[in-house]
């Protein structure tokens, strides 16, 4: 979930920043060129600093790791690039360019500023440039200039859910040490969503705006990145299918600017609810999944 280290990190700083610079709702392309690029390259140094310190850097190389950590990683880089695309369609909708250029400039640059991450993980000894991951990071800029496209508004968001788990102890250098590690680190954690709004798709109906309905995807037991390993040592890894419920943020209305970009950070996660869980033992039924 390096990726979504790094978005977070760039909207923080970026939508800081345009608080600051301006009190307008209009913004002009230097603006969003310049404090974009201060929270990009912020975000890219913080990130290689904390993942490629301490391995260092070696020869570049191709790495084929679509069979690994059960696509957890893939569908990771479908959320990171969906909500850049978003951060990057909140500051351009707000520019000279038009509507349709802003959707797809959006898109285009989530996929494309990613790529400097995929070219340092190429030079990374425990790593290599995925081509499964640029395919990841398409899609997630496709749904987002789909839904933009078809419905000026997104319908499906893609949300991401943790919970602690005590597999990380038998690995703490590859899945994390510490909760903040574990968040980025720990795929058994991690949970991601499709978070579908209800209301959006049936206009006409008593359902509530705020109430919408997820499809989640996990998997369990991956203390290797791959299923012959984790055997080996004993583990019998598996995925994880989930249903439940979701709130959706962003019909929650401020004229504060703080609390819009609290909301719409928020609309990231998917705040615990209700959800069953399909696995290969069964059914189970949560209160509160997370």
């Amino acid at each position: 979930m390096r990726l979504v280290f790094a978005i977070l990190l760039t909207a923080l700083i970026s939508l800081n920043c345009f608080s600051q610079e301006t009190q307008s709702d209009s913004l002009s392309l230097k603006q969003v060129a310049l404090w974009g690029g201060i929270g990009y390259t912020a975000s890219l140094g913080t990130l290689s600093a904390a993942w490629y310190a301490d391995q260092g850097f070696d020869n570049f190389k191709f790495f084929n790791d679509n069979a690994e950590w059960k696509q957890m990683d893939k569908v990771g880089h479908v959320y990171g690039t969906y909500h850049f695309s978003r951060i990057n369609y909140a500051f351009l909708s707000r520019t000279e360019l038009s509507d349709k250029k802003a959707i797809w400039w959006s898109a285009g640059l989530s996929s494309l500023l990613f790529v400097p991450i995929e070219i340092l993980d190429g030079f990374s000894p425990g790593f290599g440039f995925s081509y499964g991951d640029i395919i990841a990071n398409s899609l997630g800029s496709g749904l987002f200039l789909g839904q933009q496209l078809a419905w000026k508004e997104q319908r499906i968001k893609v949300k991401y859910s943790f919970r602690e788990t005590s597999l990380a102890r038998e690995r703490p250098n590859i899945l994390g040490s510490g909760l903040l590690e574990e968040m980025l680190k720990d795929y058994n954690g991690q949970s991601l969503w499709l978070s579908f709004d209800m209301h959006a798709f049936f206009k006409e109906s008593k359902i509530p705006k705020w109430l919408n309905l997820a499809a989640g995807y996990g998997a369990q037991n991956m203390v290797f990145a791959r299923d012959s390993q984790n055997n080996v040592a004993g583990f019998q890894a598996y995925r994880q299918y989930f249903l439940g419920l979701d709130f959706d943020l962003s019909y929650i209305k401020s004229n504060k600017k703080w609390v819009r970009t609290l909301l719409f950070l928020a609309d990231m996660i998917r705040i615990p609810a209700p959800a069953l869980e399909m696995n290969k033992n069964g059914v189970k039924a949560s209160l509160l999944y997370y």
